[in-house]
C-alpha cells in the first residue's frame, strides 16, 4: 500500500493534526441533521402531525427552514464539502468506505441543486406543481430523505469505525492522530 499525501495548508490540518477534531464537528453537524428528520418522522407517524405542521425541531420556531431549499442545498453541499475535505486522513480500508459515503452524498447533492434550481427558477419540473428531484418522482419527500441520509451515513461511519481501528499497514499510513491506541 503507498502512503496517500496529504497537502498542506487548510485541507493538511484538516487531514493531519486536526483530523480528528474536524471529524468531530463534522459528526455533530450530520447527527444533529439526522435528529432534525428523525424529529420530523416522530412528528408524522409517531404523533400523527399533518405533514405541513411537521417540521422537526428548528422547523417549529422557524417554519420557513423546513420550505426553504436554498438551507436544504445548503446543509447537502455542507456535507459533500466536510466529505472532499476530511477524505485525505482516510486510508485503506476507511477510504473505500468514505468514497462510497461520498459517492452518494455526490447524488444527494445533484437531487438539491435540482430542487434548488426549480425553486429559485419558480419551474417545478416533471409536471409537478412543486420541486420535485428524480427520485422524487418514486418515493415520497420524507422518506426519501430518511433513506438518502441512511444512505450517506452508514458508509460514513463504518469508514470512522475502521480509521479509528486501522491495520498495522493502515496506521502505517495515516497522517493523524485518529487511530484508537493499542
Amino acid at each position: 500500500m503507498t502512503a496517500i499525501p496529504v497537502r498542506a495548508g487548510l485541507i493538511g490540518t484538516l487531514n493531519g493534526r486536526g483530523h480528528q477534531a474536524a471529524l468531530n464537528v463534522f459528526l455533530f453537524i450530520v447527527l444533529a441533521h439526522w435528529a432534525e428528520h428523525i424529529v420530523q418522522a416522530i412528528q408524522i407517524w409517531v404523533m400523527g402531525w399533518p405533514l405541513p405542521e411537521a417540521r422537526g425541531v428548528l422547523g417549529l420556531w422557524f417554519p420557513w427552514l423546513v420550505t426553504s431549499e436554498a438551507l436544504h442545498y445548503g446543509y447537502a453541499l455542507v456535507m459533500l464539502v466536510g466529505l472532499v475535505a476530511l477524505r485525505g486522513g482516510f486510508t485503506g480500508r476507511s477510504r473505500v468506505w468514505w468514497n462510497i459515503s461520498m459517492g452518494i452524498q455526490i447524488w444527494h447533492h445533484v437531487e438539491h441543486l435540482l430542487l434548488l434550481f426549480q425553486a429559485a427558477s419558480g419551474t417545478p419540473f416533471f409536471g409537478r406543481a412543486v420541486p420535485t428531484s428524480v427520485v422524487q418522482l418514486l418515493v415520497p419527500r420524507v422518506e426519501l430523505h430518511l433513506f438518502y441520509n441512511s444512505l450517506v451515513f452508514a458508509p460514513m461511519v463504518v469508514a470512522m469505525v475502521l480509521h479509528r481501528r486501522p491495520r498495522p499497514d493502515e496506521r502505517a499510513h495515516m497522517a493523524c492522530s485518529c487511530a484508537q491506541s493499542r
